[in-house]
């Protein structure tokens, strides 16, 4: 895909993984929107750039109206979709709760799926695109307090395998993105970054992947790409 002018909707994108994504892709020319829940966060990622974003929960049936509603307004199209907001909570299974449950995958499934299905029309217009799936190595294998966290991972990870075998006769690439530990906000109840080590992964690590799978021609696409810090342990 050649990214100049490309329409790409970043949920998300106040922080993190989407905010260095959608930097680096502005930067590569694309036109570029992006979504989260806290308007100065998100005027600051677009500081200095070209992009545009828009207010919204992904995780509400509002969020998801107000997201397509300002995709069509301010890009007018799309041609890349990243599904990169998400949230966690980590719990022991005598812990669990519904309410839990619910607000997890409101956003990590649900209101994914709903906004995944709003753009899917405008693809199959286009007669290609691109579906871009955050996920984690918690949709690889489950882990102790991951219960909840790790269950929306592996169902994100169920509905890109099935939307990969509907899609691809449309030449639209589903593709996941499964970053292990990477030191941006995620889980941290104050919503600010975590400091970078040299052990960790930084956003850009995912951003560089992201691109790259994206500006592969078109004829090809990688279905699912994990990213591991290389060393994050001591040595023993």
């Amino acid at each position: 895909m050649n990214l100049t002018d490309a329409r790409i909707l970043i949920t998300g994108g106040s922080s993190g993984i989407g905010k260095a994504t959608a930097q680096l892709l502005a930067a590569a020319g694309a036109k570029i929107l992006i979504t989260g829940r806290n308007e100065p966060s998100l005027i600051a990622a677009c500081q200095g750039t070209d992009m545009h974003y828009t207010v919204a929960d992904i995780g509400t049936k509002e969020g998801v109206e107000t997201t397509f509603a300002a995709l069509q307004a301010k890009l007018g199209g799309i041609d890349v979709l990243v599904n990169n907001a998400g949230i966690g909570e980590f719990d022991r299974v005598e812990d669990l709760t519904w309410e839990a449950f619910e607000r997890v995958f409101n956003t990590n499934v649900f209101g994914l799926a709903m906004l995944t299905k709003h753009v899917v029309p405008l693809l199959k217009t286009n007669g290609k695109g691109a579906i871009i799936n955050i996920a984690s190595t918690a949709s690889l294998k489950g882990f102790t307090m991951g219960s909840i966290y790790s269950a929306s991972k592996f169902a994100l990870r169920s509905m890109t395998q099935c939307w990969q075998d509907e899609l691809r006769q449309f030449n639209i690439r589903v593709m996941q993105v499964n970053p292990s530990e990477v030191t941006t906000a995620f889980a941290n109840p104050e919503r600010t970054e975590k400091p970078e080590t040299e052990k960790k992964l930084r956003a850009a690590e995912i951003a560089h992947t992201i691109k790259s799978i994206l500006e592969m021609d078109d004829r090809g696409f990688v279905p699912e790409v994990t990213v591991w810090a290389t060393n994050p342990f001591p040595a023993k």
